[in-house]
């Protein structure tokens, strides 16, 4: 049994071998296939797929600057390094045990 993602990441592979052989046979061949005017069909193909990668790369720009845009700075190492340190000294506070305390009978018994 094919998962979801797996099903939908086969349709995107036959999809896209399919529009890459029917690119190359465009570009090829077109005359013989389609009865086209081969030079014109050639040029708008290269065009469309130029001009679609070109498009791409930048809308994958505008997503970055976006992202870095709307991403909060980081705090400044030394902020987080005062944070650790003090994580630190508080565990340790936590692992001493306190001081003994005396109760009655002890400070009766040092008084004799």
């Amino acid at each position: 049994m094919v998962s979801k993602d797996q099903g939908i990441g086969g349709a995107i592979l036959a999809v896209c071998v399919i529009v890459a052989i029917g690119y190359v046979i465009l570009v090829s061949v077109p005359q013989q296939v389609f009865g086209l005017n081969g030079t014109s069909v050639r040029l708008d193909a290269v065009l469309i797929l130029v001009s679609i990668a070109f498009i791409a790369i930048l809308a994958i720009g505008a997503w970055i600057g976006w992202t870095m845009a709307t991403t909060p700075p980081p705090k400044p190492i030394e902020e987080i390094t005062t944070e650790i340190e003090e994580k630190k000294e508080e565990q340790k506070a936590e692992e001493t045990p306190p001081p003994p305390t005396e109760d009655s009978s002890t400070a009766a018994k040092k008084k004799k």
